[in-house]
């Protein structure tokens, strides 16, 4: 299935090597299919999340790349939450993609050739 996503946009890209809660915003990311993000510390084959690594290390990393939609940033602002991309971890911020209703093995592309 092939949906187009009028006016969607990826507003940010963020990394971090380290293992910390925000990651650090970058000018551009690498996507390496089955791995994640270059440089990043959820970079992996097996999982890199503590939590999983300690139940088993050598499960699949299925949480390589962290995607977040900004319209929950616009949800939590009433409640005097003020979030910024890369703030909770994630990878790509994007907005006009409701990431939440995408099937399992969804593929995302960019419609702008790279």
């Amino acid at each position: 299935m092939r949906a187009s996503y009028e006016g969607a946009a990826v507003l940010a890209v963020h990394c971090s090597a380290a293992h910390t809660f925000s990651k650090s915003p970058q000018s551009a990311i690498r996507l390496l299919e089955g791995l994640g993000v270059e440089g990043d510390a959820h970079n992996g084959v097996t999982v890199k999340h503590r939590t999983l690594v300690r139940r088993d290390p050598t499960a699949p990393n299925l949480r390589q790349v962290h995607l977040i939609q900004c319209e929950l940033f616009d949800e939590l602002r009433p409640a005097r939450f003020t979030i910024v991309p890369g703030e909770i971890g994630e990878n790509i911020t994007t907005r006009g993609i409701n990431l939440l209703a995408l099937p399992t093995g969804t593929k995302l592309q960019s419609a702008a050739p790279l």
